[in-house]
């Protein structure tokens, strides 16, 4: 019996015992007094040990991803290949995290130019939408609402894929997309993560007055009233649909074809303003990364319209103290990392917005000169009161993946819908839902990321690279809003300061600060609360409590890590136990 014809006839409770429930349905599986089982060797703390291999690798949230990606290696495609094939999966498989209707960011070793080179593959707001719009569908506290048509922007993802194909893809553009639409066609079990933040997405969309429609969802996701549960069958016509065409009419197909006409009159039926004129006019941008020398290691970022030199700025502060001096998940490790954050993320609400628009003084930001002025902040035995921004001298919800190929080219690539698996928009027919990365434009006058026509609003997503002397280290990633710089600084940390493994680095426990000043303008407090995972030792809860922190868990805000680490011959990737995915190598 074929596997599409098996699947399609295999009843809902054939596939052998209920699965376990969730948390809330089962107590056995909440119970954080009980720890997991104990390795013979590596971390105590870590979840598995990192995949090796010779000839490729790769790392994703979602194992069909993974393998999809490894297919493509194995044909004699590249990273390139193999990182567009996986992340088509993962706008199936992973939709409440990514997808086409998306943006799309690369930072990627190219091994003969020899050297990192950075894309921006973000949208802007539609050209018809104007300001005294935007406010007056402002939320009380004077924001862009965080879904419905007045929080979409362009969608990137698309075009990125086709810019990268066109420079470094080998293997034919259609069959990249190939294993994405079987998937789709045929169905496949959903993972936990997805049905845990489906069934939130459903519960918020269906209570949510801002998002002008939401049947197109229900019909593709919740058919039957729910949405799908872990280990259900799931397919998506509509998506594998959409999926061909762009594979037989190129990336551009998105934005100038059938789709572009049929996303053009679903915003005109519900009231909306993007256009196919917006959707023709985007191109995506080759942009010149930055880097931060830490100790012994030149971590990369991509500049403006991301948050990618908070990173930088985080590491170049942190560089003034001896880190590995204060010990391995010690309250004065996490406590000088949380303060460079809250001050890194001051600098990140007043400087950070789209270039094309705002001039921003990235030497001054990034500069030793600056990171010592702004680490002499940071008191060992007290909170800063209050972080600020630095004053400029007189002058002028994300999926994270990454690939490597036989031929040394590492690709480190993050693209998202944003929060909440997005704006609750699904255009007609087409099986995708629509980014709501417009919300995060301010609305003050004045402010260097004020909403604007044809602009692109402050980017949370940031892919990770590293070298050292001058050769590809790292390609790695930690997801998840403003915890990406947070997540990124440790993982960092955890491999230069501490010495630890490429997995052991992404499973240790992690800390999130929240607070302070957002690039919408909105003030979330001072001097915030700090998440700690559970893992955490408890004299160091009981320390940084001691300090003055606000302490609180918060499971979920702690991002999600891929990672392939580049070894004389041979790859370790590693991904991690808060996601569904796989790191595989071969």
């Amino acid at each position: 019996m074929r596997r599409r014809t098996f699947l399609a006839a295999l009843p809902a409770a054939a596939a052998g015992p209920a699965l376990a429930g969730s948390r809330a349905e089962n107590p056995n599986r909440d119970r954080p007094d009980v720890r997991a089982g104990d390795r013979v060797d590596g971390a105590t703390f870590a979840s598995r040990s990192a995949a090796w291999g010779t000839h490729g690798a790769a790392a994703t949230a979602h194992p069909l991803a993974t393998l999809a990606a490894l297919d493509m290696l194995r044909a004699g495609g590249s990273a390139v290949d193999a990182a567009i094939a996986a992340n088509a999966v993962l706008g199936y498989g992973e939709a409440i995290a990514c997808g086409i209707g998306g943006d799309c960011f690369v930072l990627l070793w190219d091994p003969k130019a020899r050297k990192v080179v950075g894309l921006n593959g973000s949208g802007r707001s539609p050209r018809g939408l104007a300001l005294e719009t935007v406010r007056a569908r402002a939320t009380p506290r004077g924001t862009i609402p965080s879904h419905g048509a007045i929080s979409v922007s362009v969608p990137g993802c698309v075009d990125a894929w086709w810019t990268l194909h066109g420079r470094y893809g080998r293997l034919p553009w259609k069959d990249l997309l190939q294993p994405a639409i079987r998937a789709c066609e045929e169905g496949t079990p959903v993972v936990q993560n997805m049905a845990f933040y489906l069934e939130a997405s459903h519960r918020n969309f269906a209570k949510n007055p801002a998002i002008e429609e939401i049947g197109n969802f229900r019909a593709v996701w919740a058919p039957g009233g729910r949405t799908p549960r872990e280990g259900e069958l799931f397919r998506n016509p509509q998506l594998a649909r959409t999926y061909r065409l762009i594979a037989e009419g190129g990336g551009r197909a998105f934005y100038e074809g059938e789709i572009a006409e049929a996303i053009e009159r679903y915003f005109r039926r519900i009231g909306g303003w993007m256009t196919r004129a917006d959707l023709a006019a985007h191109r995506t941008e080759w942009v010149e990364p930055r880097s931060v020398r830490y100790r012994d290691t030149d971590v990369w970022a991509l500049p403006a319209n991301t948050q990618g030199y908070v990173t930088l700025q985080m590491l170049a502060m942190l560089n003034e103290f001896d880190v590995a001096g204060m010990g391995f998940q010690s309250v004065p490790a996490i406590h000088h990392g949380v303060e460079a954050k809250r001050l890194a993320f001051e600098d990140r609400a007043r400087f950070y917005a789209d270039p094309a628009f705002y001039r921003q003084p990235i030497d001054w930001l990034l500069s030793a000169d600056y990171a010592r002025e702004r680490a002499k902040l940071i008191r060992p035995d007290r909170i800063l009161p209050a972080a600020f921004p630095g004053r400029v001298p007189s002058q002028g919800d994300t999926t994270y993946f990454t690939t490597a190929d036989a031929d040394g080219m590492m690709v480190s690539i993050i693209q998202s819908n944003y929060r909440g698996m997005g704006s609750g928009l699904m255009p007609d027919g087409l099986g995708f839902m629509l980014q709501n990365r417009g919300e995060m434009f301010a609305l003050a006058d004045g402010h260097p990321n004020v909403y604007a026509p044809g602009k692109r609003p402050f980017q949370t997503i940031i892919p990770g690279f590293a070298t050292r002397g001058g050769e590809p280290w790292l390609s790695f990633g930690v997801m998840g809003g403003g915890m990406q710089p947070q997540g990124q600084a440790q993982v960092i940390s955890n491999l230069v300061d501490f010495g630890l493994g490429v997995q052991e680095a992404g499973d240790a426990p992690r800390w999130h600060h929240d607070g302070g000043t957002e690039p919408t303008g909105e003030d979330m407090g001072q001097p915030g609360v700090l998440n700690l995972e559970t893992g955490a030792p408890e004299a160091t809860k009981a320390g940084l409590a001691k300090l003055g922190w606000v302490l609180k868990p918060a499971p979920g805000v702690y991002g999600g890590y891929q990672a392939i680490q580049r070894w004389p011959g041979r790859w370790a990737a590693a991904t991690e136990m808060r996601k569904d995915g796989v790191a595989l190598a071969y």
